[in-house]
């Protein structure tokens, strides 16, 4: 059937007339109660309609991208397999039992990272039958059989969800379990209830209403939505940034460097006791919220749209030599030949890591400054990769001042889980139902000239601030203004271009020189290797930060009387 028609003007005869045909075969195959899943961006294939409300709905809107193959109304798939849709919803009450009202669907693809790209509504990727269980009958993709592996423990956790999405709370309840547990426990944290006054309240109501299936104290309600994977990792980081109380520093009590606690008023004990002998746990002075990476990376392998999605600058991107995707830039295609083996798998990702950091409070004249740490998944096409809900938030680091070059001591789980991911983890591919190893690589940083210093370790401040230049940098001190000036752009230019000729129009002096030669990555390595690291913010008198400064500056006007070609700029 000729579907060229669906590209077409929606304006245009042609179109409404294919709009016809469709809807011709969608209810001759795919109807129920006079009404079909209506295919438009906003509907998704989710709601249900009468034929001219989806009639409508297709000229306004259009169809969903890449709906070609009428899979939920009718067309079997390549495999031979009927994807035919047929519910059994009452024909009275459809909207009611087919849309939850508690919107648990659209919160459950939020946490697993496995929303339906370009439209806000919960795809039926994953249609459940009422006598699912994980082990044998989960019907990852409509109409299809059984995975021919069995899910690993994080998929299987994201099914299991569904199954508790799906049940009711008793007979009759509009919440489901998971509805119920999940707005019940929201009220405890706006009310700042403990946690035996919480299960006393579930106790009673349980007593109340035996018949519900409420949860038996708040531990069994938190082990319940902590599969939802929205829980992080709570760090301790010296008040100084010298140091995380992590790994096999994580029981130390105070910072091996500068000495500073780990607690707010507190030398180093973890637990004191009060006048009447209970005990008081204490704070620590500084907390670095981490989100755990690699089940955030294998969630998008869960759903059959992102696991598709994973590939697409391998199966479906256009190599016709045009920049539309970071996969078409050079240092894509370098990595791909010096790491063969990683590119052999276009599931394995790549990654680009963004850090800045701004005021939570909206206040400029508080001083507080909050850096996210945000990871952004390159293999999804253009349109997709860079959405906000495709976002991953690696870490949040909060202190009054930002962490500097400090930034590399919280970077160390991120570090520790990317090292893993290099080496491989094992992923459940739903969309080829089958567990795979899977890899991933940071490619990229994405931030602003100030952060770049930090994140790269490079000095974006003095004479030397090019970090492409490097020593070849051109730079002057302005004597009057007391800071650097960044000349001799025009070594980039054609060797014959008028401008590397024109005195007046610069800095009096014509250009002959060429564009300096590229610092590679083995040079950088070999410059520092004798360097010693030394982090943290040791408190300094402010006098002291001041004659340094004075210092470097006279140090930079002495070397400039010193270097005759550098005093020609």
């Amino acid at each position: 059937m000729d579907r060229s028609w669906m590209k077409l003007s929606r304006v245009s005869n042609a179109y409404q007339n294919g709009v016809q045909t469709f809807l011709n075969f969608a209810f001759q195959n795919a109807s129920q109660g006079n009404m079909i899943l209506c295919p438009c961006k906003k509907c998704g294939n989710i709601y249900w309609h009468f034929r001219e409300v989806v009639y409508e709905h297709l000229i306004v809107d259009g169809f969903i991208r890449g709906y070609k193959k009428w899979i939920f109304h009718g067309e079997c798939t390549s495999s031979g397999i009927s994807s035919t849709i047929n519910p059994t919803y009452p024909d009275t009450d459809y909207h009611h039992q087919y849309v939850r009202q508690d919107d648990m669907e659209d919160m459950l693809r939020d946490a697993f990272n496995m929303r339906s790209h370009g439209e806000q509504s919960f795809p039926p990727d994953f249609i459940i039958s009422e006598d699912c269980n994980i082990t044998g009958n989960v019907f990852c993709e409509t109409g299809t059989s059984a995975p021919n592996e069995e899910p690993n423990e994080e998929a299987a956790k994201f099914y299991n969800l569904l199954n508790e999405m799906n049940e009711e709370l008793y007979e009759g309840s509009k919440y489901s379990k998971l509805s119920f547990c999940i707005r019940l426990f929201h009220l405890k944290c706006l009310g700042g209830w403990t946690g035996n006054s919480f299960t006393m309240l579930l106790e009673f109501l349980r007593e109340m209403f035996p018949f519900a299936k409420i949860p038996q104290s708040c531990q069994d309600m938190k082990r319940l939505i902590k599969d939802l994977g929205l829980g992080y990792d709570k760090i301790h980081s010296c008040p100084n940034d010298c140091m995380l109380y992590w790994g096999d520093q994580k029981n130390q009590q105070s910072c091996h460097v500068c000495g500073k606690s780990r607690w707010m008023n507190s030398n180093t004990e973890d637990v004191n006791t009060d006048e009447g002998g209970a005990q008081l746990r204490k704070k620590p002075v500084k907390v670095l919220r981490y989100f755990p990476l690699i089940p955030r990376l294998q969630r998008l392998f869960m759903s059959s749209k992102t696991a598709e999605s994973m590939t697409w600058h391998n199966d479906q991107r256009t190599d016709d030599g045009l920049l539309r995707h970071p996969a078409d830039s050079l240092a894509w295609k370098s990595f791909d030949s010096k790491f063969p083996s990683f590119a052999s798998d276009p599931r394995n990702m790549r990654l680009g890591l963004a850090a800045d950091g701004f005021n939570p409070f909206k206040i400029m004249s508080t001083s507080y400054s909050t850096w996210p740490v945000v990871l952004v998944p390159y293999n999804l096409p253009p349109w997709i990769c860079m959405k906000q809900s495709l976002f991953i938030l690696s870490m949040i680091i909060p202190r009054e001042k930002g962490p500097g070059n400090d930034i590399d001591i919280y970077l160390q789980p991120l570090i520790e889980e990317l090292k893993q991911l290099w080496s491989g983890v094992e992923t459940y591919d739903v969309l080829r139902k089958e567990n795979f190893n899977l890899r991933a690589a940071l490619l990229w940083t994405i931030n602003d000239f100030p952060a770049y210093a930090n994140l790269s370790s490079w000095s974006t401040k003095g004479r030397y601030a090019c970090p492409c230049c490097a020593a070849q940098t051109c730079s002057k001190w302005l004597y009057n203004g007391k800071k650097f000036s960044y000349m001799g752009h025009r070594r980039w230019l054609d060797e014959n271009h008028k401008f590397r000729f024109q005195r007046t129009l610069f800095d009096g002096t014509e250009e002959y020189r060429g564009a300096p030669e590229q610092t590679v990555g083995s040079e950088i390595l070999f410059m520092l290797k004798d360097i010693n690291f030394s982090y943290g913010k040791m408190n300094q008198p402010p006098i002291t930060q001041i004659r340094r400064r004075s210092r470097d500056e006279s140090d930079d006007e002495s070397n400039e009387e010193d270097d005759p070609n550098e005093a020609e700029l």
